[in-house]
């Protein structure tokens, strides 16, 4: 019988088996945690190093934005292409970072967020977010909805067109990414022309057969997410803010993109959202690769596969964003 590794994309295992070569700590206590996020932000910054720095041909800027109501200030990063006409109206693109909730930082997906300012030619406004268990839901859907209304009502001042916004993010980004636009839906505004969620992290329940697949793959496995649901939700009962995935009408929100590589944790969930939409009749673009991981495209870069995943998000972008 074929092995899960086996199933892997010849050109992306290598660095796979990099990252099941090297221990790390789990999330079973919130000493763990700590640790994962201190290991997270060393090795993020080792690869800015190893990269030459910072990509110098978009501009940055960090800034705290007020939060919802009582809610503490967010930060955020914005960055604008280097080379873009100063006064020109560029589209505008939140971009939500990845970590279970628990993990995950501004720094930690400067490289990604960066990209898409590049390569859209977009005014990309990356939020950062409280974290669990410290902060749990809804904390974070709080937080990146509150960077989505501070971006529009600054809309002039960051150079970008409030009328063609997109919501990005990848894993527990693309979570929120989706309950951000829920959000934007339920609470009149803003519009957007595109929800686009890699792999998002959807189902607390962990009941799929990808959920009980993806044991040892050595990335996002289900010991993680069991863990990062607990710690999230707290106790509480998921709302759709908290899974997307319970949400029964999808009218008003933006179309969404989705996708996901066959050994994902998150894959059925994910297979499970694109089909409801479709059922719905909302306009949902969904990808499916074959051999790809948890955030294959971004340990394996070089990867045919990966650019092909990385070259269906650019075009889905800039087809949402076209005048």
């Amino acid at each position: 019988m074929t092995s899960m590794l086996d199933r892997v994309d010849p050109e992306s295992r290598p660095a796979l088996e990099v990252v099941r070569s090297t221990p790390r700590p789990g999330l079973t206590t919130l000493d763990d945690i700590v640790a994962r996020r201190e290991r997270s932000d060393r090795l993020n910054a080792e690869a800015v190093a190893a990269a030459g720095g910072p990509d110098p041909s978009v501009r940055r800027e960090d800034r705290l934005t007020p939060g919802l109501d009582d809610d503490p200030d967010v930060p955020v990063r914005i960055y604008r292409p280097a080379d873009a006409d100063p006064g020109a109206r560029l589209p505008g693109i939140l971009f939500i970072h990845s970590g279970g909730m628990l993990l995950g930082s501004l720094d930690g997906e400067d490289r990604t967020a960066a990209q898409y300012a590049r390569e859209v030619g977009a005014v990309v406004v990356s939020s950062g977010y409280r974290k669990a268990p410290e902060h749990p839901h809804p904390a974070q859907s709080r937080d990146c909805f509150a960077a989505l209304r501070w971006m529009v009502d600054h809309a002039a001042e960051l150079g970008f067109d409030p009328e063609r916004l997109v919501v990005v993010g990848g894993s527990a980004g693309g979570n929120l990414a989706l309950a951000t636009a829920l959000r934007a839906r339920d609470e009149h505004g803003p519009a957007l022309r595109l929800v686009l969620a890699a792999y998002p992290m959807l189902d607390p329940s962990n009941t799929t057969a990808s959920s009980h697949a993806i044991a040892d793959l050595g990335l996002w496995d289900r010991a993680d997410n069991l863990a990062a649901w607990s710690w999230w939700l707290g106790g509480q009962e998921p709302d759709t803010y908290a899974s997307p995935l319970l949400e029964d009408d999808w009218s008003g929100v933006a179309p969404v993109f989705l996708d996901v590589g066959t050994l994902d944790l998150f894959r059925d969930e994910d297979i499970a959202l694109a089909t409801a939409l479709a059922a719905q009749g909302h306009p949902v673009e969904f990808h499916l690769y074959p051999g790809a991981y948890h955030g294959s495209e971004e340990l394996a870069p070089e990867a045919s596969l990966s650019r092909r995943i990385v070259a269906a998000r650019l075009d889905a972008l800039r087809r949402a964003v076209a005048t």
